[in-house]
């Protein structure tokens, strides 16, 4: 195999025309570029260089890897000029994919954050709800996936290095003139009777579950992922429902009352991202600032 720093010699053997001048521009010994010169005709199976006396000239096979080495050593001192810029975070990308509710709440102030310390590195971001996100970072679509998961199901993420960030609770959500509008704290069994404005039959679930746990099957009338349109069905007097407190931070709450709702039901919020990426310095800084978004 030919090696970059043994290019460099023959380069410099080429350019002087002896190995004391090409010793001198390299600032090593005679010895030290007569044995890389041995070693570099040995990769090529052939000699580089005829010497008669004191003169030295190239072989064919010689001219021909002088004239490849300028743009290979080229090559090599442009790769390793990015890389360190990767790694010195002056340059880098990221792609971050996140739900919706976390994209308008920790994603901006994340993103303003890291681009405010570290301008050139850039980020992407696309929307996709766990666990679609969680299987695009293992497909190699992302490099953190801005997740959720309720409880603490075992082993779902064990390949993964996982980031978490904060709890989210889910809040009661009641029209405004409601019964218990003004009662602050509910059960969520007073809610028995109400008709209910849920989301998919996924995202339900946890929903659904507590409601059991409580004595009860949540009558649903109305199922949407959208959280203004449920802001607006609940606003209509159409149903109550639940909604994790990130999702109301980015929504106008019109004609709606929030109320505590007992027991607590808590989404834990996390970044995700493979073990080999974490060690990657812009994706490393991006995680950090997702950590201090959640914090503030």
């Amino acid at each position: 195999m030919i090696e970059a720093r043994h290019l460099r010699v023959l380069r410099a053997v080429a350019t002087t025309g002896s190995f004391s001048a090409a010793a001198r521009e390299l600032g090593c010994t005679q010895p030290a570029v007569s044995q890389q010169m041995k070693a570099l005709e040995g990769s090529a199976g052939t000699p580089l260089l005829i010497r008669t006396g004191r003169e030295m000239r190239l072989t064919q096979a010689g001219e021909a890897l002088v004239r490849h080495a300028s743009g290979i050593l080229a090559g090599l001192t442009a790769a390793e000029e990015e890389v360190a810029a990767i790694a010195g975070l002056r340059a880098g990308r990221v792609r971050l994919v996140s739900f919706p509710s976390g994209s308008s709440t920790l994603v901006p102030g994340a993103l303003a954050a890291l681009r405010a310390a570290h301008p050139g590195t850039r980020v992407s971001l696309v929307e996709s709800e766990p666990p679609r996100s969680v299987e695009m970072l293992r497909d190699g679509d992302c490099d953190i996936a801005l997740a959720f998961r309720y409880g603490t199901a075992g082993g779902e993420w064990d390949d993964l290095v996982v980031r978490p960030l904060l709890k989210d609770r889910l809040t009661g959500l009641v029209p405004e003139g409601h019964r218990l509008a003004e009662a602050g704290s509910v059960g969520i069994g007073e809610l028995a009777e109400e008709p209910w404005i849920a989301g998919c039959p996924r995202c339900r679930r946890q929903l659904v579950e507590v409601c059991e746990d409580s004595g009860f099957t949540p009558r649903i009338d109305f199922a949407t992922d959208d959280y203004p349109a449920v802001i607006g069905l609940v606003g209509a007097g159409l149903g109550v429902a639940v909604l994790p407190e990130l999702a109301l931070e980015s929504v106008r709450r019109k004609g709606v009352r929030t109320v505590t709702v007992e027991p607590a039901v808590e989404r834990e919020i996390v970044a995700l991202t493979l073990p080999d990426l974490a060690r990657v310095p812009a994706v490393a800084a991006t995680l950090d600032q997702l950590s201090l978004a959640a914090a503030r």
